[in-house]
């Protein structure tokens, strides 16, 4: 058989969905360096930097800030079969496709699940929340920040305190936030982060910063089981039970990246460059002007949005700044409109998922893409796709509306 495979040369294309948006054009220029091996001193130099950077990042003191290799889900993956053995409790706060994830993350990991829920478009108040962790005293709390599903942000207002009364552990997937909003994991009080590059950091997805508390470290390492091929290397066992995956032992992970250099995988050099440059972007430009530079441009959609006489998705008091979800109108294709943006404008917005499958659309404003150019391009071209298709939008008025509020600032 032969394969006539061409070099890749992808179509250029505007991401302006939930996410991978486009990545800076730095961190592609970083992620075309050469590659250098795991444990070469240069090497091991930017893994340290990385480090450091994502302290910042985080807004956190933590020691164990470092990355995991694999997509935020495998840093998802990583937090909860580390902390959580079979019979744990730990409760769940769900209001969307990713709150239903830690609850099959957790099951997977043998624990019993508690969940406090809210409907898809709301948030779980944070009473409810604490009021959870008080009565059933879980190993661990975990919720998703900013949930792209519903495109709604879980406030954190007084769930450090509960989980510490309880003696639990407060874990926070902030993948689609970090970078974008404010993800303080000093100030929330959480003992483990967890973020991904292809939103707003503007990176890739294959690689995922966490950040640890000591008192998620002390759990951890009450597990460490040294891999038997490198027994005798450094390194003391843990106790407690063992951690049920190999790959997202962060045990074994955070002794990889401590000056012992535990070896326990190899290092995606590449990768690791990407989140380094992603890192230096954000310490540049500065978490305040980054924060308001997303918060302006998802002001500037849902005011565009509004202006052409669409429906924003959800509660608005609680929603994300960096995506917003817009109801379909009715009688109009989604998928429709979805494949004329690509086709006609070359720029991609996202449907979403369960059940809200059909029933609306999710514009992003993350990274690179957070600018007043790939916003209202996007508003224009959305506005002529549903004119093309008989949809009643105001003829200007979404463009309009979004470039009053980048006018005020």
């Amino acid at each position: 058989m032969r394969l006539n495979m061409m070099e890749v040369d992808p179509p250029r294309r505007l991401l302006m969905g939930p996410g991978p948006v486009n990545a800076h054009p730095r961190v592609l220029r970083a992620m075309s360096a050469q590659l250098l091996g795991q444990f070469d001193p240069e090497f091991t130099a930017y893994m340290n930097e990385t480090m450091a950077a994502y302290r910042l990042v985080f807004e956190t003191e933590n020691r164990w800030t470092f990355l995991i290799d694999g997509t935020a889900r495998a840093a998802i993956e990583a937090a909860l079969v580390s902390l959580l053995e079979p019979g744990d409790g730990v409760v769940i706060a769900s209001c969307g496709r990713f709150g239903g994830l830690l609850t099959e993350i957790a099951e997977r990991c043998g624990a019993e699940p508690v969940l406090v829920s809210a409907p898809w478009g709301q948030v779980v108040p944070p009473a409810e929340i604490a009021a959870a962790i008080a009565l059933h005293k879980p190993r661990v709390f975990a919720c998703v920040h900013g949930d792209t599903s519903t495109t709604m942000a879980q406030p954190m207002d007084g769930i450090a305190e509960a989980c510490r009364a309880a003696g639990t552990l407060f874990y926070v997937d902030a993948t689609a936030t970090v970078a974008g909003m404010p993800t303080p994991a000093d100030a929330w009080g959480a003992d483990i982060v967890t973020g991904g590059l292809q939103k707003c950091l503007g990176g890739p997805s294959g690689i995922a910063p966490i950040t640890i508390s000591e008192r998620a470290a002390e759990r951890i390492f009450s597990r460490r089981h040294v891999e038997k091929g490198l027994a005798g290397t450094g390194g003391a066992q843990g106790t407690g039970a063992r951690i049920a995956s190999n790959y997202f032992d962060l045990a074994m992970i955070m002794d990889y990246w401590s000056d012992k250099r535990l070896n326990h995988h190899t290092e995606s050099t590449t990768l690791l460059y990407g989140a380094r440059e992603c890192a230096r972007l954000v310490i540049e430009e500065g978490l305040p002007a980054r924060f308001a530079r997303h918060a302006l441009c998802g002001r500037a959609v849902v005011a565009g949005i509004e202006g052409m006489g669409l429906t924003v998705y959800g509660d608005k008091a609680h929603k994300m700044s960096n995506v917003t979800g817009i109801l379909i109108p009715e009688g109009v294709d989604g998928e429709q409109v979805r494949t004329l943006m690509r086709e006609e404008f070359s720029i991609e917005i996202g449907s979403s998922f369960g059940p809200l499958h059909g029933k609306i659309w999710r514009i992003g404003a993350m990274g690179y893409n957070a600018t007043k150019p790939a916003v209202l391009a996007t508003l224009a071209a959305l506005e002529a796709v549903l004119r093309g298709v008989g949809a009643p939008v105001r003829s200007g008025g979404g463009v309009d509306a979004a470039r009053a509020v980048f006018e005020a600032g």
